[in-house]
């Protein structure tokens, strides 16, 4: 955990980092000894925590918080108790009295370590839900070749075809290259949507216009604008099932 020490007083900050020196899961990454100075050094330093005094010159440290857009965690530590209600109100993680005792200390880093830890696995779950979400014809997918970049809805592309390590990307008169496997992109496309003809090809079903057999019970698909697809023997089957009533 990334700790920034905010207190007009120098012997504080001293006394508080000794104290913090002790728990080796916090590191220490700067101290502050007034509200601009430590402004400055959460936007550089970017902390997990700030520990931070209320009562200093100019600016108190609820000033401080006011003029953060982004506000790490806050631990209060201070040597007065009546500010103890507008320090919850502001969602401070913890309020600790000067002088400050290891004790309680510790249990407010345990606090924040649960909230961080918490935190992380909510992160985690998310991009997990999101890794795992089928894509559909109403997204929009990012697609880079070279020094060429689109941002293309997936109903505009109407074939995705193997190429090595690669996969081209078939959308109006656009063939850019990708480096993903097919599998691969096979695992994260709505199967309603796009269908795995073969091993080279996956094609947008709302743009199939035409089918014919082909030899040995496959299938050649004829999509809007032209490109002609064989759909091996094996996938005929199930493509069949899934465009017939």
């Amino acid at each position: 955990m990334r700790a920034l020490v905010i207190d007009d007083e120098r012997l504080a900050r001293k006394e508080l980092i000794n104290l913090l020196s002790q728990f080796d899961q916090v590191e220490v990454v700067g101290e502050a000894n007034n509200v601009d100075d430590a402004k400055d050094k959460i936007e550089s330093l970017n902390p997990d925590v700030v520990f931070l005094d209320i009562q200093m010159p100019e600016k108190t440290g609820f000033d401080l918080l006011e003029e953060l857009d982004n506000v790490p965690h806050v631990i209060f530590t201070t040597a007065y108790d009546e500010y103890a209600l507008k320090a919850f109100q502001v969602n401070a993680l913890d309020y600790l009295l000067k002088p400050v005792e290891t004790k309680r200390l510790g249990e407010a880093i345990e606090r924040l370590q649960k909230k961080l830890s918490d935190a992380q696995e909510r992160q985690d779950s998310a991009l997990e839900s999101q890794q795992n979400k089928k894509l559909t014809l109403n997204d929009q997918v990012f697609v880079k070749d070279g020094d060429r970049c689109w941002f293309v809805k997936l109903q505009n592309v109407r074939l995705f075809e193997s190429d090595g390590n690669y996969i081209k990307v078939y959308f109006d008169n656009n063939k850019p290259m990708i480096h993903k496997s097919l599998n691969a992109l096979d695992e994260r496309l709505d199967e309603k949507s796009f269908f795995r003809a073969s091993r080279k090809h996956i094609i947008n079903l709302s743009w199939v216009e035409a089918i014919e057999p082909w030899f040995n019970g496959g299938l050649v698909v004829t999509l809007k604008g032209g490109d002609r697809i064989e759909v091996s023997r094996r996938q005929a089957a199930r493509f069949k099932d899934m465009m017939s009533l």
